[in-house]
């Protein structure tokens, strides 16, 4: 299993308790992931290649891709290896976020065009689009930025100056009255968030309607069709039967 998400952890709880054999494998970009009740291995696989290689040196016969929907490099990386190897390919992916009534979303293709999307004039940015995407916002310098990271960053990790950043560490899920908090306490005037989907991160959405705030919301990367599901229970299925209940009407959508 490729994990990092929270359906990844679900799945995991699963597996074990079902004593399927499995491994699951983290990027290593987090510190101090979530323990796991499975054997866990940490790091890249070293391309297409490498990975074809553990996926036959270790007899492995499914991939579950529980990758957050942005970790492209790997799920098209899972794709093809997969068919190289000749091993049955399954993501758990949670649907996208939808907008409603009272949200003011700007949807974006990519974060050049989140950072393009924000006004020409300061305004105060919760940028909750993770570490790795920050320089995209780099030359933009006249805001204030509240960033939320599951870790502390380098202190040259930042592409601005310290007075313009405000920093809150810690690891979801976030309630809509957690983030309604803490919106108005750092004065947020706009939010750039990733379509990741899910209840344990959307709650600074519903906060952002509440306030009335503009949300640039990016949108998931395009990924090669695969059979996929949102729910852990047709994982199982899947391994069992090697098909997806009939009723999973996502199975083999892009």
């Amino acid at each position: 299993m490729l994990g990092g998400t929270t359906g990844a952890s679900q799945l995991a709880q699963a597996l074990h308790q079902a004593g399927v054999p499995a491994v699951f494998s983290y990027a290593g970009v987090t510190q101090a992931p979530l323990a796991q009740p499975l054997p866990v291995r940490v790091g890249g696989f070293g391309g297409v290649p490498g990975l074809v290689q553990y996926l036959v040196d270790h007899g492995i016969t499914h991939v579950v891709d529980a990758t957050h929907p942005f970790a492209a490099q790997m799920s098209r990386h899972a794709c093809e290896a997969c068919v190289m190897a000749g091993v049955s390919l399954l993501a758990l992916e949670r649907a996208p976020w939808q907008s409603g009534p009272g949200d003011q979303w700007i949807n974006v293709p990519d974060m050049a065009a989140a950072a393009a999307a924000l006004p020409a004039e300061p305004t105060r940015v919760f940028l909750a689009v993770g570490r790795k995407q920050l320089q995209a916002f780099a030359g933009l310098g006249q805001h204030h930025y509240l960033l939320r990271l599951v870790n502390a960053p380098a202190p040259d990790g930042l592409p601005w100056p310290d007075a313009s950043v405000d920093l809150e560490i810690g690891r979801g899920p976030f309630s809509a009255e957690h983030d309604l908090a803490l919106l108005q306490a750092h004065r947020v005037q706009w939010l750039v968030a990733k379509n990741a989907g899910g209840e344990a991160t959307r709650g600074k959405l519903d906060a952002a309607r509440a306030l009335g705030l503009p949300v640039v919301m990016v949108q998931r990367p395009a990924l090669p069709q695969r059979a996929r599901t949102e729910d852990v229970g047709a994982v199982m299925h899947w391994l069992r039967h090697g098909v997806l209940p009939s009723e999973d009407v996502s199975a083999g959508t892009p």
